[in-house]
């Protein structure tokens, strides 16, 4: 005779955090760090890697609007020297109608401006901005360069092959201007292996890595997301 079984429960599926709030927890916890005057991570401590964390808070600032997290964001932009160099990817896909290159890196003065807009007149951040303004620059142009050029809604760049030297750490970085594109980063051996990617959903992305031996890597550049862009890309 059949066997009836009980019913399970149903359990409610559980809820996948949005990105941005990790995104925003992870800029407060650098904010906080970087306020206080500690130092930061060894992983932190490369122009390229502040590039991006510079990048990511003041992506933070302008979601929740907080001008202590521009402020933060500039103070670290502050250290990314590079020298600007030009570079001829190879595109796949339309043009980028209607956009113009940016003619430099965003630069931690347009964060601050950014940071005083949303302050609202405070004084707080007033002078929080302008110790940001004349402190020195601790940072060290070594080696590191950047381009910038354009990319198309659903384009894809690739750039010529890249030399890097064996033990040493490899990076490379993507900031689009455009916040609504969404670049992802592919960094390939000489084999056309996949060495290195960041296919995260956001208008940055980076590349870390250590070849053994010196050999060309080749970088690829895929926007995901429908809004042409300018966009810049940092190598060492």
């Amino acid at each position: 005779m059949p066997v009836s079984l009980p019913r399970l429960p149903v359990l409610p599926r559980p809820s996948v955090p949005r990105r941005a709030p990790r995104r925003s927890a992870m800029a407060l916890a650098l904010a906080a760090l970087i306020g206080l005057g500690g130092t930061l991570p060894a992983a932190a401590q490369s122009v390229i890697r502040n590039a991006e964390l510079s990048a990511r808070l003041f992506e933070a600032a302008q979601d929740l609007r907080d001008p202590m997290l521009a402020v933060a964001a500039a103070r670290l932009r502050k250290s990314v020297l590079a020298m600007q160099v030009q570079r001829q990817p190879v595109k796949e896909g339309p043009s980028a109608e209607g956009i113009t290159p940016e003619p430099r890196l965003l630069s931690w003065q347009r964060m601050l401006d950014a940071a005083l807009e949303m302050s609202g007149g405070s004084e707080t951040i007033a002078k929080l901005a302008d110790d940001v303004r004349f402190a020195g620059t601790k940072g060290v142009a070594s080696g590191q360069v950047y381009s910038i050029t354009t990319i198309s809604g659903n384009g894809k760049d690739t750039y010529p092959p890249l030399e890097y030297i064996g033990g040493d750490y490899a990076e490379v970085y993507v900031e689009a201007k455009d916040t609504g594109a969404d670049l992802n980063l592919f960094v390939r051996d000489g084999l056309g292996r996949l060495v290195c990617s960041d296919t995260d959903i956001s208008a940055i992305a980076y590349c870390g890595w250590r070849p053994a031996t010196s050999e060309v890597f080749t970088v690829e550049v895929v926007n995901r997301g429908p809004a042409a862009s300018s966009y810049s890309l940092i190598t060492n």
